[in-house]
């Protein structure tokens, strides 16, 4: 599902709410997450699962092309650990 999707289920779901609105409620919710991970914020929403940033160290790389060393500078990066709930829901029989 891709955003577009997400956002046009929402409003077929409330007929009370219109596309714009729906439009603005999705998009403050992904910028909060966006916000407090970029502060170093862990998100936890319940059963579905915990977004947070992990960091990774600088390291010595390798240009798969010309077998080059090369330096990786360190980075942080996203990572997304599933819920309970959602584990159990994709794996039911």
């Amino acid at each position: 599902m891709i955003r577009s999707e997400l956002i046009q289920k929402i409003a077929d779901e409330n007929p009370h709410l219109t596309q714009r609105d729906v439009e603005r409620i999705v998009g403050t919710i992904f910028e909060r997450i966006i916000d407090a991970m970029a502060r170093g914020d862990r998100v936890e929403l319940r059963g579905f699962g915990a977004f947070s940033v992990k960091k990774r160290d600088a390291r010595q790389g390798r240009n798969p092309r010309t077998g080059a060393s090369v330096q990786v500078e360190e980075k942080h990066v996203p990572f997304f650990k599933t819920g309970k709930l959602l584990r159990d829901r994709l794996n039911e029989g």
